[in-house]
């Protein structure tokens, strides 16, 4: 696969740009931000916490989500889950790698709790369980398990994308604002180029969805749509 470059979106098109004053547009893009960095030749596609415990259950209400998975999205996730399960079977058309991540079993030396009066409410028995209409295969794809936000921190899946010779990562999943972003930053910081699938990415709320969004593709990410990234990755793809 050659190199790739996706086309530059600039500020102003960048999800999360209504938001911005007419002042603040005209200095983003007179800083220099937002510029493409491009897909490198072997690319792979990390899916971030597409579980139960995020999602909840297709047909429920954010209201009705919560009250059963404290951390999911609801509508958002299952809206975005088709979309993300066509970027996957696009990944696998083309022979790129995909991992998956979820979290791992409750700890009891973790800050989520100082944050979330719900954390150490005892979870449902499929909470841990990656979605199935996202396209995961047990018996191929990478499953990491993590204890933070960014599936690079405490995980083999920096050493398993240098064995493989990766050069950049698609990441796709949620949350947006949170784990998503995490792995984006560290990813970045680990000198892999890196674009966001921003239709294939979720989060329970929209405008931290879409401000996410914005931020990464100033600074950290080129924010693409699923059917660019399927153009780019060389895949004709679809749901599976």
């Amino acid at each position: 696969m050659n190199a790739l470059n996706a086309a530059d979106p600039g500020v102003v098109e960048l999800p999360g740009a209504e938001f911005l004053t007419d002042e603040e547009r005209a200095a983003l893009a007179s800083a220099g931000y937002g510029r493409s960095m491009g897909i490198g030749a072997r690319p792979a596609l990390l899916v971030v916490d597409v579980t139960y415990a995020f999602c909840g259950h297709r047909g429920s209400s954010l209201a009705e989500a919560v009250s059963a998975y404290p951390l999911a999205c609801g509508p958002a996730a299952w809206e975005a889950i088709p979309t993300l399960a066509g970027l996957v079977d696009a990944a696998r058309h083309s022979d790129v790698p995909v991992f998956f991540t979820r979290g791992a079993p409750s700890i009891t030396a973790s800050r989520w709790s100082d944050k979330n009066a719900r954390h150490d409410d005892a979870p449902r028995a499929d909470a841990r369980d990656i979605v199935q209409e996202c396209g995961f295969r047990e018996q191929s794809d990478v499953l990491l398990e993590k204890e933070g936000p960014s599936a690079f921190f405490g995980t083999p899946l920096t050493r398993h994308l240098i064995g493989l010779g990766v050069d950049s990562v698609v990441v796709a999943g949620t949350t947006t604002s949170g784990c998503v972003r995490a792995t984006v930053v560290d990813a970045f910081t680990h000198n892999f180029k890196v674009a966001v699938a921003a239709d294939a990415c979720f989060d329970r709320v929209g405008a931290s969805h879409r401000m996410s969004l914005f931020d990464m593709g100033l600074k950290y990410a080129d924010v693409l749509s699923s059917a660019r990234l399927i153009q780019l990755l060389g895949g004709e793809g679809g749901a599976s």
